[in-house]
């Protein structure tokens, strides 16, 4: 079975570079702009693991994954807080919210950033 990857980012030039690297790695890539699509999408494709930005329009990646946190298949999911904001930035009510990892988009290659989302999906 194919791993799925969500990739929720309203910066789609961003979006578009990390779906060409992990669907080059063999991954099945579903992107979304904003939280409100990101969690519709995420409840339709269940993903492995989803990539989640927190700065987006409509519906922000803390309320999204406040919500999908409540959900009975979201409550587990895996995943990675993908930002420009620094870790003290980060509101602690997201890390309570069972993340696997915060990234600082300026501090990582999308190879980085694959490899980081093996070493995830293999805990």
């Amino acid at each position: 079975m194919t791993t799925k990857i969500a990739i929720i980012e309203d910066d789609q030039a961003i979006s578009q570079m990390y779906r060409i690297k992990f669907e080059a790695e063999g991954y099945t890539v579903e992107t979304a702009e904003n939280g409100k699509l990101g969690l519709e999408l995420v409840e339709k494709m269940r993903p492995n693991i989803i990539l989640l930005d927190l700065m987006m329009p409509i519906m922000t990646g803390e309320e999204m994954l406040a919500l999908l946190r409540k959900t009975d298949w979201g409550k587990d999911v895996k995943v990675i807080i993908l930002t420009n904001r620094g870790e003290q930035e980060i509101p602690d009510e997201v890390k309570k919210l069972n993340v696997a990892a915060i990234i600082l988009k300026a501090d990582m290659t999308p190879r980085q950033v694959a490899e980081l989302v093996k070493t995830k999906l293999a805990s």
